[in-house]
């Protein structure tokens, strides 16, 4: 199985990559969404981020206000790294379930689509690593256009995450998203045709039809072995 490590930064178009992966057929584990479902009301992770924030980060019906929780961590570091080490064995999880259920249904190739892929150290299983990248001003002024926020709040939530800059350092494919939306497209069919190369050997031994046939092999050994030995 091929896991393809997707990244970027806040408002850096990695989402309409994920969209362009998901459009091609290729299944995307979305860490976002399995963030959401960690937060759910009820969950261990809700009841983590309840017992650490108090119940001011809670909207009337009990979920979580994301956006609230979002404006405490981003201008707060320390608030930042709690919340992370509390949540990160909960959608670690996640993230491992959802990508056992692809395994299951016989994926070859799957997108795992999260922005701290570097900072959670999920890079080492990832290959090959696609990072969506642009300069610090696009990415400053569609941040703010996207959210109507003010220039601060847009620093802040980009200052709290990796640079792209450093992020483009460690990939093996860079998306350059500065351009137009067609200029999107014609990258990401040279990056389509990359992630669906044939699996390499130890590729296809980690997919379910390799771990099926090295079952069969070992079997098949085993009976010869065994009607060997009568002879």
């Amino acid at each position: 199985m091929r896991i393809v490590g997707l990244t970027g930064g806040i408002s850096s178009g990695k989402s309409t990559v994920s969209n362009l992966f998901k459009s091609h057929g290729v299944p995307v584990v979305d860490a976002d969404l399995v963030a959401r479902d960690v937060l759910k009301k009820g969950s261990g992770g809700w009841k983590k981020v309840v017992a650490a924030f108090g119940e001011e980060v809670l909207q009337a019906n009990g979920e979580v206000d994301r956006a609230q929780l979002g404006q405490i961590v981003f201008s707060d570091p320390a608030k930042r790294q709690i919340l992370n080490r509390l949540l990160a064995p909960y959608i670690s999880s996640g993230i491992f379930w959802e990508i056992a259920k692809l395994w299951m249904r016989g994926f070859k190739v799957i997108v795992l689509d999260i922005p701290l892929l570097f900072e959670a150290k999920m890079d080492k299983w990832t290959k090959p690593i696609i990072v969506v990248w642009v300069d610090p001003e696009t990415q400053l002024r569609r941040l703010m256009a996207r959210d109507r926020s003010s220039e601060e709040d847009a620093r802040n939530r980009i200052s709290a995450q990796m640079s792209l800059d450093l992020k483009r350092t460690k990939a093996d494919i860079v998306i350059d998203n500065t351009g137009s939306l067609e200029d999107l497209n014609e990258q990401f069919k040279y990056v389509l045709f990359e992630v669906k190369k044939p699996l390499t050997w130890t590729e296809f031994g980690l997919s379910r039809q390799g771990a099926l046939s090295v079952f069969v092999s070992v079997t098949v050994g085993v009976f010869i072995c065994r009607e060997i030995s009568r002879l």
